[in-house]
């Protein structure tokens, strides 16, 4: 039979989690620190595991506070679902708000965005985190994702809308160009030094082409002379000219504006991953979710641009 004493602590371990600090978990709870450290280490005895990792610099969740923290976070926030919907009088929104974003495009593009419209929602507390992984929203508890590239086959339990492909053009630095010439076909990139995206397993992203018929795009093996595994890292390394990249324009439109760096190969521009605007359709009626998925599909671009 289920106990109310499973309940217990989950909303103190949760605030731990989510501010990473006994302190600041006791100021949002209006608790002393002492009881918010008991709160947990009771929950701990209860269940038989650490749930964090204590040291004298940093509090860090456990594999196992990995775990029932994604699950505590889903209860809490179907509890929250529940009690919005009965409750008609709640049309702003509010609450806590799981948001995935790429790293570069997201800091860059998406985060402004978020900014702006948590700016109109005091009582909102979004909670936004950057990768570049595949992201399971329902298995994560994630309320929204933005992604480029991804799944083919997203779950069926999520909501897709595709707001364009990212435009991927080659460039360089102009000192680079200087010293080593502009290349004037496809065959002359062989002899160029590349920046390319290097991943942590030590393969490196293929450069896009044009495929032979519309739509179709051919993936090709570079062998990098620089490999950064970050989009603003790898725009660095090409703007101290060490080679040649393929990037999307979203990343590098002001310093081509600037001329810091120059587009080459015009013809062979070419239009890379899709761009996904991803949610739970379990959370899309609450009205923290609908609002923000309406104010990104009105603002974002492939460009990165306001729309």
């Amino acid at each position: 039979m289920f106990s109310s004493e499973r309940l217990k602590g989950i909303d103190v371990f949760v605030s731990v989690a989510d501010l990473g600090s006994f302190t600041a978990a006791a100021e949002r709870l209006n608790l002393s620190n002492s009881a918010v450290s008991k709160g947990v280490a009771r929950l701990e005895a209860r269940l038989g595991v650490r749930l964090f990792q204590r040291t004298t610099r940093r509090l860090a969740l456990t594999e196992a506070g990995q775990t029932f923290y994604r699950t505590c976070t889903g209860v809490l926030a179907d509890l929250e679902e529940v009690e919005l919907a009965m409750s008609a009088e709640q049309r702003e929104p509010h609450g806590r708000l799981r948001i995935d974003l790429p790293a570069s495009y997201g800091r860059l593009h998406v985060l402004p965005l978020i900014l702006e419209f948590t700016a109109q929602y005091p009582r909102l507390q979004p909670h936004i985190s950057f990768s570049d992984r595949f992201v399971d929203p329902a298995q994560e508890g994630i309320d929204i994702v933005v992604r480029i590239g991804g799944s083919d086959a997203w779950p069926s339990n999520v909501g897709r809308r595709f707001f364009g492909r990212q435009r991927l053009v080659f460039c360089a630095a102009p000192a680079y160009l200087r010293d080593h010439g502009t290349p004037q076909g496809e065959r002359d990139l062989e002899q160029h030094r590349c920046v390319g995206y290097g991943q942590t397993d030590g393969s490196v992203y293929p450069w896009y082409f044009q495929g032979r018929q519309a739509g179709d795009m051919e993936r090709r093996i570079i062998h990098p002379h620089v490999a950064v595994g970050d989009g603003e890292g790898q725009v660095m390394a090409v703007l101290a000219g060490h080679g040649i990249a393929q990037l999307p324009t979203w990343l590098i439109q002001r310093h081509l504006d600037s001329g810091a760096l120059v587009e080459v190969l015009a013809p062979l521009a070419t239009d890379g991953l899709a761009m996904n605007l991803v949610w739970l359709k379990s959370r899309e009626g609450l009205p923290k979710v609908h609002a923000l998925l309406e104010f990104l599909t009105a603002r974002l671009t492939p460009a990165g641009t306001v729309g």
